[in-house]
């Protein structure tokens, strides 16, 4: 299928698709005239790109967990050592990050208690 094809089927963007296939994650080929031809799986490839970076993965963690990568009736597994870690690391890396946002919530909130206690009663 060709890219506006693939475009329409996924609703994602020619220019995204343009941008998966730079960075690694989508291999269309070319056809005589220069055109890309995406495979019959493309659109489930690129839900399953939309799906891994919605869980926080980076283009460049996709482009590593894709040689791991196995369809089992079109649900995308990644099933090897490498990555496992790799979303180990996510994990962890989210973990963190909920941890500042839970610490800046509890400033903000002596924050915004401090400032109540300190305005006028309203009449």
């Amino acid at each position: 299928m060709l890219i506006g094809e693939l475009a329409r089927r996924t609703s994602v963007s020619t220019r995204l698709l343009r941008y998966y296939e730079e960075q690694g994650l989508l291999q269309p080929q070319r056809d005589a005239l220069g055109y890309r031809s995406y495979a019959d799986d493309a659109p489930e490839q690129v839900g399953h790109i939309r799906d891994m970076l919605a869980a926080g993965l980076s283009t460049e963690d996709i482009r590593s967990l894709l040689p791991c990568t196995i369809d089992h009736a079109n649900k995308w597994i990644q099933a090897c050592d490498a990555s496992l870690g790799i979303v180990e690391n996510r994990h962890g890396d989210l973990d963190r990050k909920i941890a500042e946002l839970e610490q800046q919530r509890e400033r903000l909130t002596a924050k915004r208690t401090s400032i109540r206690a300190a305005m006028p009663a309203a009449h």
